[in-house]
């Protein structure tokens, strides 16, 4: 299972790593400067999510995934749309983070759910919250006595179901069935984790958008967790973020990996599957600049309509609005402005949005 870099076909490989470490910088340097930059990023987003559900195999509405971010479900949210805002919040939490963070062992712990005692969350810890004034109480460690009680309840289990006080009981934890359904328990996800993280150290030499395919490739085929793959697609953003090659924001890696065919993607040869992976590279970083130009020509005619209006106009609150989300409704608006329902379809209708649903009972509008 062990993944080797061994010899690179470096002939075939220099002009699509030129051609890819043009297309990122060219990208970070354009999201830096925009004035659209923080609305393009959070846009991203969503695209990304939706991107890596359909690389995996299954469809999510982006529209869906927004109201659903929003806590704004129009129908009761499928299992595949709770995966997608996972990446949702995993890319969030990783943009409040450090850059590298993410490709830390604290970091992938912390990220796919997995008990570690080293595993400190920076942007958690740095957040106050209720009851964060108060200092903890060292003394109390509840950890002993919570075990003694749960030894107590299933010694009492034990005697319910008609076990003998004096008979030993069976050492070790049960596994049902439907728990060897979901997960494999000889899938050391914690080894495969620490033989991804040695090869992040070996490809440090290596051109930054180099290094990201094999690290991609690489997590392809070692499958480190069982069930949120989706994961090395952050993982390799991240990379790229604590490279310095794109800075400005979290890459929308899936977004090219959509455009390239499946039968590059999972060619046998390697040399195939990373011209592949870095063609995804700079078609990502192409679709952004595409993206860019097309949020920035919205913005400069959205602002046209704010001139004249008064200075307490809820008009700059919907267009910010407009601009970080692919779609919006007319709740979102109310809630984000401060204004009735009523009011948030005037601000609509001043602005002229294109209306994307068409529909009576739900409407929604955006620029896509």
């Amino acid at each position: 299972m062990a993944y080797e870099i061994g010899k690179l076909n470096h002939e075939s490989l220099l002009r699509p790593i030129a051609t890819a470490e043009d297309a990122l910088a060219r990208l970070d340097e354009r999201v830096a400067r925009s004035e659209v930059g923080p609305g393009f990023a959070e846009r991203a987003v969503f695209f990304e999510s939706v991107s890596s559900m359909w690389v995996a195999g299954e469809l999510v509405h982006v529209e869906d995934l927004v109201l659903h971010d929003a806590q704004m479900d129009i129908r009761a949210p499928s299992h595949e749309l709770v995966i997608a805002h996972r990446i949702v919040r995993a890319r969030r939490r990783v943009s409040r983070n450090d850059p590298g963070w993410a490709v830390s062992r604290s970091g992938i712990m912390a990220l796919a759910g997995i008990a570690d005692g080293n595993a400190v969350d920076v942007a958690e810890t740095e957040r106050g919250g209720e009851g964060a004034d108060q200092a903890p109480d060292e003394d109390v460690d509840p950890s002993a006595e919570l075990a003694e009680i749960d030894e107590i309840l299933d010694r009492t289990k034990w005697l319910v179901d008609g076990g003998s006080p004096g008979e030993q009981r069976a050492s070790g934890p049960e596994v049902s069935v439907g728990e060897l359904l979901i997960r494999d328990p000889d899938w050391n996800e914690t080894e495969r984790i620490a033989e991804w993280l040695e090869l992040v150290k070996h490809v440090e030499s290596l051109p930054a958008s180099l290094a990201a395919a094999l690290l991609w490739d690489a997590w392809e085929h070692l499958e480190p967790l069982q069930r949120q793959h989706w994961l090395g697609q952050v993982l390799v953003s991240d990379f790229l973020r604590s490279r310095g090659k794109v800075r400005s924001h979290l890459l929308a890696y899936s977004v090219g990996l959509r455009e390239i065919p499946r039968d590059r993607r999972r060619a046998l040869d390697r040399s195939t599957r990373l011209i592949a992976y870095l063609d995804a590279l700079g078609a990502a970083a192409g679709a952004g600049m595409k993206h860019i130009d097309q949020l920035t020509l919205a913005k400069r005619q959205l602002e046209r309509r704010v001139v004249g209006k008064r200075s307490t106009s809820s008009l700059p609150v919907a267009i910010d609005l407009i601009l970080s989300r692919p779609i919006v409704s007319a709740p979102m608006i109310a809630k984000t402005a401060k204004v009735t329902p009523r009011g948030a379809l005037n601000l609509i209708g001043e602005l002229g949005v294109r209306e994307i649903t068409g529909r009576g009972r739900f409407r929604a509008w955006g620029i896509l």
